[in-house]
């Protein structure tokens, strides 16, 4: 049986995605690194409350046969460029390094639809060199997911994320072709497809959307 470090569990996918590993007998162990409690109990949780900056002081405690990082954050909750950086890029940098050094070998991180280190855009260019840096650790089983704008309840408002997601719920059956990647997607639908990667091996590396999408109904 396996145990899964995930990063971000309080968030929207990564919610799903823990969800998803409790139930999952094939898991004996689910640990989670974040600032807040996830609030539930579970004889398969356990907790590491920390300060996610300090995330290295941690290597002792960052065991697992797989790593996924949820962790991401936007410019209207984080306008600071230094701390947008520190959360989007350096957490997730941080948590490959720990794997490597750990051995752990497969290593799964949601970035974004359109992220490049060439970007004019901000957000797409630190995903980008996130991907990069990343990838350059050479875990062996590594799978970054580029979902388009990612569908479901949150906690927090986003007025104008909600306002888009109205527009893309009534747009997503007009992308049609190479624009079926930009339909909007689930978050539950992401945790599908990070549950089967964790699991089974895949030929892609980047995987945009539209594959997220088809690499789910294989889980399920």
């Amino acid at each position: 049986m396996k145990t899964a470090i995930i990063l971000g569990a309080t968030g929207l996918t990564g919610g799903e995605l823990l969800n998803r590993l409790l139930k999952d007998v094939r898991y004996k162990k689910i640990k989670l690194f974040s600032r807040s409690a996830i609030g539930l109990k579970n004889e398969k949780i356990e907790e590491h409350l920390i300060d996610l900056f300090e995330l290295e002081k941690y290597a002792e405690d960052f065991q697992a046969d797989e790593v996924h990082c949820c962790i991401g954050t936007t410019q209207a909750k984080t306008p600071d460029d230094e701390t947008y950086h520190k959360i989007d890029y350096g957490i997730p940098v941080t948590a490959a390094k720990l794997a490597k050094e750990n051995n752990i070998g497969r290593f799964l991180v949601i970035s974004a639809l359109g992220a490049h280190v060439n970007s004019k855009f901000f957000y797409n260019r630190t995903k980008g060199e996130m991907e990069r840096d990343v990838l350059a650790l050479g875990i062996p089983e590594t799978y970054i997911l580029q979902p388009s704008l990612i569908a479901g309840r949150r906690e927090e408002k986003r007025p104008f994320e909600a306002a888009w997601k109205k527009v893309m719920s009534v747009g997503n059956h007009l992308l049609v072709g190479p624009l079926k990647k930009y339909r909007s997607i689930h978050a539950g639908v992401i945790a599908d497809a990070m549950v089967y990667l964790a699991n089974n091996k895949y030929s892609v590396i980047r995987i945009e959307s539209d594959e997220i999408r088809e690499i789910a109904t294989s889980y399920r």
